[in-house]
């Protein structure tokens, strides 16, 4: 079939096929580093880490992009709150903190919180700091294409004329008459209130270091014009893919590939979006108070289950978190890796990995079907523990180097599950008690002795592991006594 995927600026999903042969250029929308990060960036970074691991399994060398804003107003806002005189500090928001600083600091908790679930480094993660001449010149282009213009109240503000393109709202398919103002400066100074900034002027108010000299006069880059300068600087001004999340689509990447399109460049060839977090069918919020953060996740459940949780919905479907949500993913995470141990016992040497299946191949090519992926895998642990019941080691090779795979594929196997040396033994530990508990009630199963095969399992039902017979075999998982 070919890789297909789902273009949000056509509508429809369409066939992939790279500018470059076996080469794939994406870049996706990262943080801006006014605070922590929250359950929806990571699920962004996962979902197209995923989408980067495939496309290299199927052949490509793959260049991935991803951004840091550390410039930004609510960057400088957060700074400023805490050189106010009645503010409070805490730890994510120390006093005496200059913006520089407090960007950095939670620059590192992004890439902390990347790292801890398997998320990989990006081949170039661009600072928008470092890349204020581009931006500058990219606004020169479209003054020089009568498609921006200086502030009409006199100051170094320079806006995009949003009237003067007339593709303006071809990723959301609106009408200009229908959108919303542009809320990113006073409409005094703009021609129409849905024109959208290019520069903002340098205020009184702003903290020391904050504005760079520009043709217009002292400032700092808006938001929007940041990324068009950044990917077209390390991808070119035609590539493959741009991605973010679903409530980066308007206004922030219709703006962009308005501004790129008018200042002459191709821009993206796929607009890929993934859907947002909510928790128990609501809209996370801190002010209903049910935002669940990484951080919480993580303290919650293994770093591997969290990445499953967060990478097993198809990536623009809405990803529901609900209190049992965790368990459920460790719970299926553990089934996977009760047999890759089990199955590698059989062999001297690591059996390493292999081809994935072919429906695992059709779902992947399918609009990155996660979903139909993951029930391809389980079949095979399925199919791979009927194998090694039946004592066919031939076939549980296969199945194991497949599941190897599958598994290195999907970066379930990345996640930092080790960096608590004790916690990894004692879950070795567990595994090689469960398993000779289970040996020794199909002993006794074999033997009619049905009540020491009753008490086995129920001794591993009071301790939470739960023990399933079925067509394939023996399986077992761990429930949370508490839910």
């Amino acid at each position: 079939m070919g890789q297909r995927f789902y273009d949000t600026a056509t509508g429809a999903i369409r066939d992939f096929t790279p500018i470059n042969d076996g080469e794939v250029s994406i870049y996706y929308c990262g943080a801006t580093v006014q605070g922590r990060p929250h359950v929806g960036h990571i699920r962004s970074a996962v979902v197209f880490d995923i989408l980067a691991r495939w496309l290299e399994y199927a052949g490509n060398k793959v260049t991935l992009v991803r951004n840091v804003t550390d410039i930004d107003d609510k960057i400088l806002s957060r700074s400023a709150e805490s050189f106010a005189t009645d503010f409070v500090a805490t730890d994510d928001y120390p006093a005496q903190e200059s913006w520089w600083a407090l960007a950095y600091r939670f620059e590192n908790a992004f890439a902390q919180a990347y790292a801890s679930l398997g998320v990989r480094r990006p081949t170039y993660e661009p600072r928008a700091t470092g890349h204020i001449p581009e931006m500058i010149q990219l606004i020169e282009r479209l003054m020089q294409t009568g498609h921006a213009y200086p502030a009409l109240d006199g100051s170094a503000d320079v806006y995009f004329d949003v009237k003067s393109w007339s593709k303006y709202g071809a990723l959301t398919h609106q009408a200009v008459d229908n959108m919303q103002d542009a809320e990113d400066a006073p409409t005094r100074g703009k021609k129409d209130p849905r024109d959208f900034t290019l520069w903002k002027s340098q205020q009184d108010t702003d903290p020391a270091g904050s504005a760079w000299a520009s043709p217009w006069g002292p400032g700092r880059p808006g938001w929007h014009i940041e990324c068009s300068a950044m990917v077209t600087k390390y991808l070119g001004s035609h590539f493959d893919i741009h991605g973010g999340g679903l409530d980066l689509r308007f206004p922030h990447h219709e703006n962009e590939l308005a501004q790129s399109t008018a200042a002459g460049d191709h821009f993206a060839n796929f607009w890929m979006h993934n859907g947002l977090v909510t928790a128990e069918g609501e809209k996370m919020s801190k002010s209903v108070g049910n935002t669940v953060s990484p951080e919480d996740m993580l303290s919650m459940a293994r770093a591997g289950a969290v990445r499953y949780f967060l990478g097993q919905a198809h990536y623009r479907s809405q990803l529901d978190y609900h209190p049992s949500a965790l368990q459920e993913a460790q719970s299926a995470l553990e089934r996977i890796e009760a047999f890759q141990l089990r199955a590698a016992k059989l062999f001297d040497e690591p059996v390493g990995t292999d081809t994935v299946p072919q429906d695992f191949v059709t779902a992947m090519e399918d609009d990155l079907n996660v979903p139909e992926a993951l029930a391809v895998l389980h079949a095979t642990v399925r199919a791979g523990n009927s194998a090694m019941d039946a004592s066919d080691p031939r076939a549980v090779k296969q199945h194991l180097q497949q599941v190897n795979t599958m598994v290195e594929v999907l970066g379930l196997d990345s996640a930092n599950d080790t960096a608590d040396d004790t916690t990894s033994a004692a879950h070795r530990a567990l595994e090689e008690l469960v398993e000779a508990q289970i040996a020794a009630r199909a002993e006794a199963r074999q033997n009619r002795d049905w009540a020491t095969a009753d008490a086995i399992r129920d001794q591993l039902a009071a301790a939470g592991i739960i023990v399933e017979d079925g067509a394939e075999g023996v399986s077992w998982s761990i429930t949370d006594q508490n839910t």
